[in-house]
């Protein structure tokens, strides 16, 4: 029997909206303040999924940088659907001009510039009747699911918006999206906010006006209060097979470390199977670390190259950067065979500061880059927001390790260096401790990870870290927000060329420990 494995989708890819269209799955996530936004996922099985490409991929689609920009803040919430032959995606700046719809013949692209529709609130979902009547139902401002009839081609609002239902009675209900299934309609939203509490509601009725329903099993499906290993479930879309089985994606999140455990790599996307009782309604069991896989081929994708030695003239969909990348700050082509990163981008806090980076998707993993800082300033950096990051930096011939949490910055090790080009390495370590462990283990860190930091090759002999680090301060309970670690490249000061950058998972042993190879 074959199985897969929770997350489908690992790292910070919260928030997913998936449809199909024929045999083919298309997942989009939500990106916050990063850009460029709302990465989208191909898939034939469900289990197996590529990053294609983004929606909002260039500047005229969204004001960039962001205005209001803010950590967290931005795209929100994504719903991607597939009618009549064309992609939809509807979604929520709530950094400026609030819920718009983009579409596109192939989900490839491109995408169309944003059609804006003047709705409130966030988390905007479309449904489609058989005459072509669009519904899009949202979270409303005042709290609340509510309802409204529009034109999604010009952005017009038909009819209301109306309050429908709004869940069991839990806080925040939310990302809410509606189906035609047989006879019913039913309206799917996440409820008790994104925390240790969220959960999956469901309600049913004869017409998108209502009246509403509530299952008498609500909440659908929620892990709260439980010692799983995946926690903060819902968020949930529905999709259902070629073969006629039902599928249920989601977020959840994979805490670690001593109590209250914590998660860093912000909230991933997870697949559960869906059953349907006699009498119509949607069953979930609790989301599974593994589960026998759905029916029908199985279409493995390639990995992403491990290592990106810059040769192409544009850079992978996987590469994003916070709020802005202006042309001016990088380039491939003014040294071919290299990424130049120049100090004219900014972040909230740091004017002149140019970051480009990829989301951490293991727990354990290695990190590498061969810079050439020549003048400048630059190096790695694991970043949660521009308040909580840590930096293994290069310049003026030393180099240092720097760490952020909230207002503090400190140097915390320096170390001369040659000029020229050096390899710089983070590596990022479970802590060997299982998640919510009563007891912290005597003589170690409490935290979910240590990050290291080296010069050089780590594995030379006699090799050791300049510096490490507690990861608990760039965790998300830590930080706050809603996303996950991103580990990249940056200039802070002039030009830095970086000849090639590695990003490595590293396996660990059955019994929890570190791998050797570690």
């Amino acid at each position: 029997m074959r199985t897969y494995d929770n997350p489908v989708i690992s790292g910070f890819h919260p928030d997913p909206s998936v449809c199909r269209a024929g045999g083919d799955y298309y997942l989009v996530c939500s990106s916050f303040e990063y850009v460029p936004g709302l990465p989208l996922f191909h898939s034939r099985d469900l289990v197996h999924w590529e990053h294609i490409g983004n929606v909002l991929d260039r500047p005229g689609q969204l004001p960039l940088p962001l205005p209001g920009a803010r950590a967290s803040g931005g795209l929100y919430a994504p719903t991607i659907r597939h009618h009549r032959d064309r992609y939809w995606v509807v979604n929520t700046n709530t950094d400026g001009g609030g819920n718009f719809v983009v579409s596109a013949e192939r989900p490839e692209g491109p995408w169309s510039d944003p059609v804006w529709i003047d709705l409130p609130g966030i988390d905007p979902d479309l449904a489609w009747e058989e005459d072509g009547t669009c519904w899009c139902a949202f979270s409303g401002p005042e709290g609340g699911i509510r309802m409204a009839r529009i034109d999604p081609a010009r952005g017009q609002v038909l009819e209301g918006p109306f309050a429908t239902w709004s869940g069991s009675g839990l806080k925040f209900p939310e990302a809410p999206h509606l189906y035609r299934i047989g006879e019913w309609w039913y309206l799917l939203i996440a409820e008790g906010g994104t925390e240790r509490g969220h959960s999956v509601s469901v309600a049913r009725g004869r017409s998108p006006r209502g009246p509403w329903e509530g299952a008498p099993a609500n909440p659908l499906l929620s892990h709260s209060g439980t010692a799983r290993a995946i926690q903060n479930t819902g968020h949930a879309d529905l999709v259902e097979a070629p073969d006629g089985s039902w599928w249920m994606v989601l977020l959840g999140v994979r805490p670690r470390g001593f109590t209250p455990d914590v998660h860093v790599l912000g909230r991933e996307t997870f697949l559960t199977p869906v059953e349907w009782t006699e009498d119509g309604w949607p069953v979930v069991a609790p989301v599974p670390e593994r589960h026998a896989a759905p029916g029908g081929a199985w279409h493995p994708v390639p990995a992403p190259p491990a290592r990106d030695d810059f040769d192409g003239t544009a850079l992978a969909p996987h590469w994003i950067s916070p709020y802005a990348r202006p042309e001016h700050s990088w380039s491939l082509t003014s040294h071919p065979g290299r990424l130049a990163l120049s100090a004219t981008g900014a972040t909230l806090d740091r004017p002149g500061y140019t970051f480009v980076g990829r989301r951490q998707q293991h727990h354990d993993c290695r990190v590498s880059a061969a810079i050439d800082p020549g003048t400048g300033r630059g190096g790695l950096c694991v970043r949660l927001d521009e308040a909580h990051h840590y930096e293994l930096e290069m310049g003026n011939g030393e180099a240092a390790v720097v760490a952020r949490i909230g207002p503090l910055r400190q140097t915390v090790a320096r170390r001369p260096v040659p000029a020229g080009p050096l390899t710089l390495t983070v590596t990022i370590r479970t802590t060997d401790l299982v998640p919510a462990s009563p007891e912290p283990a005597a003589g170690r860190a409490t935290g979910p990870d240590t990050l290291a930091f080296w010069l050089g090759d780590p594995d030379a002999p006699g090799a050791g870290p300049l510096a490490e680090l507690d990861g608990r301060y760039l965790s998300t309970e830590v930080a706050c927000g809603f996303t996950g670690r991103v580990i990249g490249m940056y200039a802070t000061e002039g030009t830095v060329l970086f000849d090639w950058f590695e990003y490595t998972p590293v396996p660990r042993s059955r019994s929890g420990g570190r791998s050797p190879l570690a």
